[in-house]
């Protein structure tokens, strides 16, 4: 993304900040103040720098600096570092592209930039995408997953009922709309205008109260439909797609970082036992479709990204009990990696929130396998770039013949 920053600044941290904490620090600091534009956090160097949009004077100088050594102390103070699982590593898997391929799909019109973390996407990209999901298809279908539906509205009450403010409220998206006041929608119909930076100039007033959200995740919603019953069967297996819209900031750069994104998910509910090994199944049979697109991967051990609060004992919580698998899949033209999927165990976290009961009386536990669609896609065209002559023989052959 390009550095819009017209000012800069430095901060010494006033807490050492560990390595495997830097990447988790500066993705955070996105949400710090509407002033900063880039942030990058030096682990090496212990310096983190700021770009900014103007010249701050003393006074929000000073408030900055507060916030950013706010934000350091919350997450690194106690932090122990997690010993990283690695269940599968196939990063020097050798792959042909070391480009970004994100320039040539612009230039070839397959990748239409609408907004930071809004993008929309050529038949190239749709294909592989449709491609990927016959492939998790198959993978819910050797589970026999029922497929569901779900809407991409959440009701807010739901989420608050799983603690989801607490945990990601920088990453929330509201959905709200106008009163239904005659005064409100006419002058919203006769004045509304888009600013420069190309938000809504409308008075708030004017907007209902908020009642549901952007959903952030697919499988909440059948947690939800569980909600308050008895599981009949004892365990229950199904798969969806949905958008999901997680706000990220200026840390919303190409297709590794939407706004709006899509994501299948094969989903377990019953007994701990039923969950763990369907979990680790599903890992097992996505190995070889991983193979065959001749993806570089690793799965290892993670977190997610829960807000300053409560990252540093939700994630040594998730550490501790291997709760979260991510797929994470080389960017060579970085020498880094991508979250392409993970493989998730909430325990029974929703079913005791939700009151989803076992038929012993006791709360089901959950799981899930979870894939961004785009994502991988983007995963692959960094590996392979976007001429469908240099892919593997296996895509190749079916995009000759689509």
């Amino acid at each position: 993304m390009p550095d819009r920053a017209q000012h800069s600044l430095e901060i010494v941290p006033q807490h050492p900040i560990p390595a495997q904490l830097v990447a988790d620090i500066q993705s955070k600091l996105a949400y710090v103040d509407e002033m900063i534009l880039t942030a990058h956090v030096s682990g090496e160097s212990q310096l983190i720098r700021l770009g900014l949009n103007q010249q701050p004077d003393a006074a929000r100088r000073a408030a900055l600096e507060e916030k950013v050594h706010r934000v350091v102390a919350s997450m690194v103070k106690g932090a122990i570092a997690p010993k990283v699982q690695v269940l599968e590593d196939y990063l020097d898997r050798p792959v042909p592209y070391r480009e970004d391929p994100l320039p040539a799909l612009q230039v070839q019109g397959e990748v239409s930039r609408e907004a930071d973390g809004i993008y929309a996407l050529g038949p190239l990209v749709a294909w592989l995408i449709e491609d990927f999901e016959k492939r998790l298809l198959d993978l819910a279908a050797s589970f026999g997953a029922a497929p569901y539906r779900f809407p991409a509205l959440i009701p807010a009450r739901y989420l608050e009922r799983v603690n989801y403010f607490r945990a990601f409220p920088h990453s929330l998206t509201f959905a709200t709309h106008l009163r239904t006041d005659l005064e409100a929608i006419d002058h919203f119909a006769q004045q509304a205008t888009c600013r420069p930076d190309g938000s809504l100039d409308i008075p708030s007033g004017d907007f209902a109260a908020i009642q549901a959200l952007l959903s952030p995740a697919v499988c909440y919603h059948l947690y939800f439909s569980l909600a308050d019953q008895s599981l009949a069967d004892g365990r229950l297996t199904a798969t969806a797609v949905g958008d999901c819209f997680r706000y990220e900031a200026i840390n919303l750069n190409s297709l590794e970082r939407m706004w709006n994104f899509t994501m299948r998910e094969v989903i377990f509910v019953g007994q701990k036992d039923f969950v763990l090994e369907n979990r680790e199944l599903a890992r097992q049979r996505m190995q070889p479709i991983l193979e065959e697109l001749g993806l570089a991967y690793r799965v290892e051990s993670a977190n997610d990204p829960f807000f300053i609060g409560e990252f540093r004992r939700q994630a040594a919580y998730q550490s501790a009990f291997q709760l979260k698998y991510e797929i994470r899949a080389l960017l060579p033209y970085n020498q880094d990696t991508l979250a392409v999927g993970s493989y998730n165990y909430h325990q029974d976290f929703f079913g005791r929130h939700l009151n989803i009961s076992l038929p012993d009386g006791s709360p089901a536990h959950t799981g899930c396998v979870a894939f961004g669609l785009e994502r991988l896609a983007y995963a692959f065209l960094a590996q392979y770039g976007p001429q469908p002559g240099d892919w593997p023989t296996t895509l190749r052959e079916a995009f000759d013949e689509r």
